[in-house]
């Protein structure tokens, strides 16, 4: 079984990511296709629109923004598709999970991540 993780659209890729897979609904500013070396980009599991706008990286909303942002994850089908090609993408190597916030303690791929690991 491989490792899941998380890093920062803005640091380089290395080998040892393994499996790239964009998870922002947006393109993270500045970056480059090939400079990002994405395989693969999951739209469909980000927090939705009027979420990610309200929370705004605040760290003072970052419980409530977990709490709602689990509930979308849970009422997400396209969440539970993702968790099970992660857990197959697993087997093979590592599988990073790559997001544009500047914050590495305040954003949605860390809460992802958790959940990732708890569904099968």
């Amino acid at each position: 079984m491989g490792t899941l993780k998380i890093k920062r659209a803005y640091i380089d890729a290395e080998p040892e990511d393994g499996y790239r897979i964009l998870v922002d609904r947006l393109w993270p500013r500045g970056v480059t296709k090939e400079a990002a070396a994405i395989d693969e980009w999951a739209k469909d599991i980000t927090p939705s629109t009027d979420l990610r706008k309200w929370f705004g990286h605040r760290e003072e909303n970052f419980d409530k923004f977990r709490e709602q942002y689990l509930v979308e994850l849970d009422a997400n089908p396209e969440a539970f598709a993702f968790a099970k090609h992660c857990k197959e993408l697993l087997t093979n190597g590592t599988v990073t999970l790559v997001y544009g916030a500047r914050s590495t303690t305040c954003n949605h791929a860390l809460i992802l991540k958790d959940w990732l690991l708890k569904h099968p």
